[in-house]
């Protein structure tokens, strides 16, 4: 069986349908051209390749703390889709409770756009989380995980990290940010992507200096915390990016295809609830 063909969960992708819901004003980056890509296009490219079901991140650029676009995606999935939510560092219980209930698995935190003091006084949102058994997504780069360690080890929250912690490759595998990730790994809360390659390789396209840091991963989160993402539609690529040539890149990192149903179907299912 092709890759192509074997069930999958896409855990890292985006919306953007400024005509039905306008960007807000205050966001760092507003997608345009090609970058704008609704939820029937993404429910298209799910339909090419063999994608299920999909974990929906909403972005700081273009929406923010805006979840309009997120939800309505969600919505109209007829439940293929769950989402990540950005929210305010002093969102309520109930706000959260009420996000949950319209699918919102996990919440947003991107330290590469917001900076890691934004987010060092979070325990009480993130024990909210826990509370409600929704986790905190991690968006950071270079050693920023390793200022953030002691918040996340210290909750109780479940943990997922993005874009295998987007490292810095010319500094190597021990990096304090990347030990880090490493050692949320060994806790047993956390789950990381095998995803985002472009944002940190300094290489093109099948970006092999990203591959020792992915290799990493895989041997301390193991196959039951790692899971596959496209980060589709690509915002601010540098170069082109393909869903099919990522996924193509996949099966060469993990060639046996039981073991690539661990990372593209159990393992996800499992993390973030969806019925298989």
């Amino acid at each position: 069986m092709s890759i192509f063909d074997e069930p999958k969960i896409d855990c890292h992708n985006h919306v953007f349908d400024p005509a039905r819901f306008p960007y807000q004003p205050d966001t760092p980056y507003r997608p345009t051209g090609q970058e704008i890509a609704t939820a029937a296009q993404f429910r298209h490219v799910m339909d090419c390749y063999g994608v299920r079901y999909a974990l929906v991140v909403g972005p700081n650029s273009g929406y923010n703390t805006d979840n309009r676009c997120l939800l309505d995606a969600i919505a109209g999935s007829g439940g293929r889709c769950k989402g990540v939510a950005v929210v305010p560092n002093d969102i309520t219980t109930g706000e959260l409770a009420a996000l949950k209930g319209k699918g919102i698995v996990g919440i947003a935190f991107n330290s590469t756009i917001n900076g890691v003091d934004f987010y060092l006084g979070t325990r009480d949102l993130l024990a909210r989380l826990a509370d409600l058994d929704l986790f905190v997504q991690i968006q950071a780069e270079k050693d920023q995980l390793a200022e953030l360690y002691d918040l996340l080890a210290r909750s109780q929250a479940r943990v997922v990290i993005d874009h295998c912690g987007r490292p810095d490759v010319a500094t190597g595998l021990d990096q304090p940010g990347f030990q880090a990730l490493l050692d949320l790994g060994r806790s047993g809360r956390a789950c990381v992507k095998l995803s985002g390659y472009a944002k940190f390789s300094r290489c093109p396209h099948p970006h092999e200096d990203a591959w020792p840091f992915v290799r990493a991963l895989i041997d301390t989160f193991t196959l039951d915390a790692c899971v596959w993402a496209s980060d589709w539609p690509f915002v601010k690529a540098t170069e082109r990016i393909d869903y099919g040539p990522l996924l193509k890149l996949f099966a060469r990192l993990l060639p046996d295809p039981e073991q690539r149903r661990k990372v593209l179907w159990d393992t996800p299912s499992r993390w973030f609830g969806f019925s298989i």
